[in-house]
This record gives C-alpha cells, structure tokens and sequence, in this order.
C-alpha cells in the first residue's frame, strides 16, 4: 500500500497549476516545444532526486529517479504539444500563440507528470521509494511520431522498464474519476497519401485526357464500401479521406490528385483487412478510369491495449491514488494515441482521468472550447505516482 503521505500536497498543486497556466498560455506545435521543454526542464532541476538523462532529442526530455537493485523501474509518460486552432474559452490563461492551443490537454498531463515528481522526489528523500522512475515527457504526440522518434533516439538504450503508464484527460468523464479498461482502448490508426495521376489538357476536349478528379471521386465512393461490406460491423473500422487536391483552373484537367486519410479500429485483424481493401480499391479503380495510382503508408500505431496483468496492476494503483469510489467505466474510443508505441517494448497501462467541469457541458478534444477542469490534475499526479510504486 502506497503511503498516504505521498499525494499532492495543496502547496504542491499550486506549484503545477502555475505550470499548466503558463503552457496553456504559450503553446506550441508538434515538434516546435522548445520553450515547454526548457520550463519543464527549469522545474525538474528544482528536484534533488531527480536527474535529466542524455536523450539526444530537439524537444522533449527524459529524466529519472534512480532505485535500488531491489526495486523495479517504471516509466511515466505525459506529452507536450498542442494543436493549430484558435481557442475561444475565455480565462485569464487564455492561449497568447495566434492559432495554436492546447486543445487536446497535454498542458494538464505535463503538468500532472511534474507533480507526481514532486511526490516521488519527496518519497525518495524519506527512503519510500525503491523503483527507479523515468519520466518521458514527449513531444509530437498530436502526429502520432512523437512516441517513435524518442524510440528511434535511443529510449530503450538508456531506461529499460518493467512498467510503463499513461494517460489522457476525457472531457465527457467527470472531473478526477479514473477509467482504467481491460483490453482496447484507443484505436489503432494507419494514415495514408493516395496519389493519382491522369493525363490534363483543354477542358473542351475531355476524350484526350485521362482525369484524376473524377477517378479520385469514385476512388473516394468506394473506399466507403470497406466499412459498409468489407469488415466485420462488430468491429468498428473508421476510413476518412479528409483532404483533396488538384487541379488549378476551370478550363484546364488536372494531371494528379492528391488525397489525404486515415484508417482506425480497435482490432488489428480488421485494420489488416481495411489496409488491403484500400490497395485494391485504389489500383483497380485507378486503372478502370486509365489512370496510375500510388499509395504511401505512414507508420502504423496499433491500439492503445491494457492486458489482464496490467489493467490489474493499473486498476490497484488507482484505488491507491483516489479510492475506489474514483473508478468509473467508458467506452473505448477511436481516437489514438501513439503512447501504444512503447507497448511493443514494455508491458504497458494506459488510463482517462475524467476532465469535464462541475456545471458545464462537455466540450470534446480538439474544439475550439476545449477546457479542462484543472483541480483532476491532483487525481492525476496521485495516480502517476501511485504507479511508480509498481513491483515495490
């Protein structure tokens, strides 16, 4: 059992809530986190216990609370960067970077990522603390490459834990209720570039050109029918195409169209099998309207997925943190999440910590509204620190 003394004192939150303010007033995009980096930074060398670790990446950082050769090591993660959108909530700490705010939250899980600090630091000065702690504080989650850039930096070679854990706040929770679900809960998403390329000309003379518009359009019809006839309904496949373009005047055909999309399921199987349709969907159909076809895969994150083991190993560290009384239960979503990334390496857990305001409506991630309720912060830290004690 975790000592009750190790949970977010009222000065500590304090300390945490000026942190959130301040990144949610300065956010910034995947990749460009260099000022969160470095106030991330200035707050964890304020920690005697804590050390900062060579991870030779641009943004994010990487540090630890050394154990002892009896203990586990776990590792912690929260992400940093926020969305291009202008945010419309009124506060005091209202987003200052035109067109940019942290509409997803990752201010509150920073931030909730530094106070469990504050606890285990304070846990490891009172020889509580015997597992060895990372901290991952990564950057691009919001492109799903941030997970996999730190790996491909060499994570792995400098922290090897036994445990890893997450979250994420859910805006139709209620504020500090726990969700900790066995099994899926976050889709697995492929993102894709569909390219095809026809033959333009005179828009007067339509029989000697080959046009990629109209094989885009029935490209475009008929990978609905993936999720319609293709996969199983009981498992949910989500296929977007959410950008188009080509062409460039009203009397000239285009010679390419370029598309951009996205495919999710909380099952591999029927990722597979929406990923093989989507190949043969956009060959075939490209060569009915004599028109080339190309598509380009980016990575593949698969579904954010708690095991019997971990979602029990999860679920006792939430007790710890918040009682019983704090577990509460939602579906899985089809958003993802690219902390799935570090599943492949380590046994993993992954939990919503309920966001949504006392009194208000729920305002769903990435919309312009998106606020949190930021008293969930001291479940949260509660929580990542409850996990840190893993094995002990």
């Amino acid at each position: 059992m975790v000592d009750c003394r190790y949970r977010l004192t009222d000065a500590e939150y304090n300390q945490i809530l000026s942190v959130k303010r301040d990144l949610h007033m300065h956010p910034e995009l995947s990749g460009q986190e260099v000022r969160t980096t470095g106030k991330i930074r200035e707050f964890l060398q304020t920690l005697t216990e804590v050390t900062i670790l060579d991870l030779p990446v641009q943004t994010g950082l990487l540090a630890r609370i050394p154990g002892e050769a009896c203990g586990a090591e776990v590792a912690l993660r929260a992400d940093i960067d926020a969305l291009p959108q202008t945010e419309i909530y009124e506060s005091e700490w209202r987003s200052v970077s035109d067109g940019v705010m942290h509409a997803c939250g990752h201010d509150f899980h920073t931030a909730s990522l530094l106070g469990a600090a504050l606890i285990l630091d304070r846990a490891k000065k009172d020889g509580v603390l015997k597992n060895t702690v990372d901290f991952l504080f990564q950057p691009a989650e919001e492109g799903t490459t941030g997970a996999r850039m730190m790996i491909d930096s060499g994570l792995f070679e400098l922290i090897h834990p036994d445990y890893c854990f997450g979250l994420h706040n859910w805006p139709s929770v209620e504020g500090g209720k726990i969700v900790c679900r066995r099994g899926a809960l976050m889709a697995g998403k492929r993102n894709m570039t569909i390219v095809i390329k026809g033959a333009g000309g005179h828009g007067s003379m339509p029989h000697l050109n080959r046009d990629p518009i109209v094989c885009a359009a029935a490209v475009v019809q008929s990978l609905q029918t993936i999720v319609s006839r293709n996969t199983d309904p009981l498992n949910s496949v989500v296929l977007s195409i959410s950008r188009i373009s080509g062409g460039s005047h009203a009397n000239v055909v285009a010679d390419r169209v370029e598309m951009n999309g996205t495919i999710r399921s909380l099952s591999e199987d029927a990722l597979d099998r929406a990923i093989e349709r989507t190949e043969s969907i956009v060959r075939n159909t490209a060569a009915a309207y004599e028109c080339g076809a190309e598509v380009v895969w980016k990575e593949r994150i698969p579904p954010v997925f708690n095991s019997d083991k971990m979602q029990e190993i999860g679920r006792y560290a939430a007790v710890e943190a918040a009682g019983e009384d704090a577990l509460t239960d939602a579906p899985p979503s089809l958003a993802s999440e690219d902390f799935a990334s570090y599943g492949k390496f380590v046994p993993s857990c992954f939990f919503w910590v309920g966001s949504r305001t006392p009194g208000e409506p729920a305002e769903d991630l990435h919309r312009p509204g998106f606020h949190t309720f930021d008293e969930a912060m001291k479940t949260a830290s509660n929580l990542l620190a409850s996990c840190a004690f893993a094995g002990q």
